[in-house]
Formats: C-alpha cells, sequence, structure tokens
C-alpha cells in the first residue's frame, strides 16, 4: 500500500484501534458505532484515496478523511458531554486528531502543490 509509509495514516490506524478499544465496553450501539466508524473511516479513505492514480482524486479523498476526522471530534465533544468519554480522554483524543487533521491538511497542500508546479 502506498499509505502505510505515512505518519499519518499510521497514527489514524493507532487511534481508530484505541478508539475501538475503548468503546468496547460501551452499551450505546447507536453512538458507539457512529464514533468508531467515523475514527475508521480516516485512514481508511486515506488508504482508498493514496491508491488512486490521478492527484485530484487523491486530494478529494483526503478532504473525505478530514471530514470524517470533524465528524470524530464531534462526536468525541459530544461523548464526553454525555458522560461516555472521560475529560482525560477526550483530551488526549482531541488532540490527537487534531494532529492528524493537520498532516492531513499539509499532505492536500503539498499534492496541489504538485497539481499546480510546471511540468518540465
Amino acid at each position: 500500500m502506498k499509505c502505510d509509509s505515512l505518519d499519518v495514516w499510521k497514527r489514524s490506524v493507532q487511534l481508530s484501534v484505541e478508539v475501538y478499544k475503548y468503546f468496547s465496553v460501551c452499551k450505546d450501539f447507536g453512538f458507539k458505532d457512529q464514533i468508531t466508524r467515523s475514527c475508521l473511516a480516516i485512514p481508511s479513505n486515506l488508504a482508498e484515496g493514496l491508491e488512486k492514480q490521478y492527484l485530484k482524486d487523491q486530494i478529494r479523498y483526503i478532504d473525505i478523511s478530514k471530514g470524517s476526522a470533524a465528524e470524530f471530534a464531534t462526536q468525541t465533544i459530544i461523548g464526553t458531554k454525555i458522560g461516555y468519554i472521560d475529560n482525560s480522554t477526550s483530551e488526549s483524543l482531541l488532540k490527537e486528531i487534531n494532529e492528524i487533521l493537520s498532516m492531513m491538511s499539509k499532505l492536500q497542500s503539498y499534492k496541489k502543490h504538485k497539481i499546480n508546479s510546471p511540468r518540465p
């Protein structure tokens, strides 16, 4: 896979593993399903997109991953407010997802620059 050497992909995979473990005992299936799906979508869409041939497609999938990351962050905030996630875990998850979002933005900018660069 083209993505398995990227730190942003590795970190988002690790985050998904941690989220699955954390919510393994959650009895609210709807919430558990939604937050694990949004988190899982981050590395999954990165992987799918980076296998695409064209840079425009890669950029679009990074954008989709960023949307899933924002969805996950929102669900983390809600989960904290309703008592499903303790404050310490919430802070850690939000810090990590914000760093992942920043990394995805940088990767996206790099890909956009490649599109706009003149070719020899």
